[in-house]
């Protein structure tokens, strides 16, 4: 038994998303999109596409991002979701390996640099340095 996929084909995207066909595959030729395929070889775009093609279409249209760039956005989106899975495998291991309590780095969730809550260090202050 063949498994089925479940998609808008090309026509009913791009009167969707107000594009022309070829602008899709232009997006295909150049790895940004790849839809699945029926048996017959049609393209069908899952909600995943969808969801990339919006994304794509955001950074063309609202940004102004030329397709190399969209490219290398997305291949770092890609990435860092990547480094992401493996930070919260990480901390998953530390929490069995060493019992470290998860909720101490609950709240520095989507910082820029997590670090556990804690109170603020006073900096003595230094005297005035004198110039010879």
């Amino acid at each position: 038994m063949t498994k089925k996929i479940v998609g808008y084909t090309i026509s009913a995207v791009a009167e969707i998303y107000e594009i022309h066909p070829q602008t899709l595959r232009a997006y295909e030729r150049n790895g940004l999109l790849t839809p699945s395929r029926s048996e017959g070889n049609t393209r069908l775009y899952t909600q995943p596409d969808l969801e990339r093609l919006e994304m794509i279409l955001n950074f063309t249209r609202e940004l102004g991002v030329n397709l190399a760039g969209v490219e290398v956005i997305l291949n770092m989106r890609r990435k860092m979701e990547q480094m992401q899975q493996e930070v919260g495998e990480l901390m998953e291991f530390l929490h069995r390996q060493f019992n470290i309590d998860p909720a101490l780095f609950s709240g520095v969730r989507n910082a820029l640099v997590k670090i556990p809550p804690g109170k603020p260090a006073r900096v003595p202050k230094s005297p005035p340095s004198k110039r010879s």
